[in-house]
């Protein structure tokens, strides 16, 4: 189990949402003195070959690659500036050429924590194919850190939600956010329309969850909600954040990989869709 981050990734591009979550990636890498790699990739996706590619068309993969090679290394030099300017100690740019999916995937391999945007339907970046966060949580080894595309965060982690159901995604994400837990100022263990039984939440919804992070040293509370039949449950997980002021998240996120990428569950697209505040997920 972590005990610390030693090595947090963050995805950088062109997009306009890059600033945003670098100087989250930067400060987070000053609170846990950890190494920080900016990752940028630079390969085309699958369907520009579909149908194979001759004449004029393979003419130009090249100019193409050239184009997503230089603005990787524009968006890798803004981040390492970022860096420099807050005090990271130890910073890494790194360009795989791969699309931004599997490139983050790759990288997840090799780190603590994965720090990326939330999908912007209207971001246009070059070449890169839509619902990048998606793929990501469905694919990645470990816990993934969702920046919201909308606002700033200048602090995150000193106030948390755990939304808790019993799951092994849940559970994953918990123990993957212990280094923040234990720092936060006040976290929250958040139980909805709890099932009682050793099989679900426990004969006392959200108890267990939270006397295991006590030992950790976390300062932690336990709420519980019945939903009822006018709020679906990422609502009510995403309305009761906002009420608690929580500046952090902490959730399973669920999907069915094996069958598409795409298919989420219906509380992890909600939250994916509607989120105002970062999310840690686990899948």
């Amino acid at each position: 189990m972590n005990t610390d981050y030693k090595t947090v990734a963050v995805h950088v591009n062109e997009s306009p949402h890059t600033l945003s979550r670098v100087k989250l990636a930067s400060k987070w890498a000053v609170k846990f003195d950890t190494h920080l790699v900016g990752v940028a990739a630079t390969g085309l996706p699958p369907s520009f070959y579909l149908g194979g590619l001759s004449g004029e068309g393979a003419a130009v993969v090249p100019a193409y690659i050239d184009a997503l090679r230089d603005r990787a290394e524009t968006a890798l030099a803004m981040s390492e500036a970022v860096a420099a300017k807050d005090g990271v100690r130890s910073f890494e740019k790194r360009m795989i050429e791969e699309e931004p999916g599997v490139a983050l995937c790759l990288q997840a391999r090799y780190c603590d924590l994965l720090i990326i945007g939330q999908d912007d339907p209207d971001d246009q970046v070059m070449m890169q194919t839509k619902k990048v966060a998606e793929y990501v949580l469905l694919n990645s080894i470990n816990q993934v850190l969702i920046v919201p595309h909308a606002g700033e965060f200048a602090s995150v982690g000193q106030r948390v939600l755990i939304a808790w159901d019993g799951s092994m995604e849940a559970a994953r994400a918990v123990h993957g956010a212990i280094p923040v837990l234990r720092r936060a100022g006040l976290v929250q263990v958040a139980v909805f329309d709890p099932k009682i039984g050793a099989g679900a939440h426990g004969e006392e919804p959200g108890a267990d969850i939270a006397l295991f992070l006590a030992r950790h040293g976390v300062r932690v509370d336990v709420s519980r909600h019945a939903t009822g039949n006018d709020i679906d449950v990422g609502n009510a997980i995403l309305s009761h954040a906002a009420d608690y002021g929580a500046d952090l998240l902490v959730m399973g996120g669920y999907g069915h990989s094996r069958f598409r990428e795409v298919m989420l569950g219906g509380v992890t697209r909600t939250v994916l869709q509607s989120m105002t505040m970062p999310v840690l997920m686990s899948h």
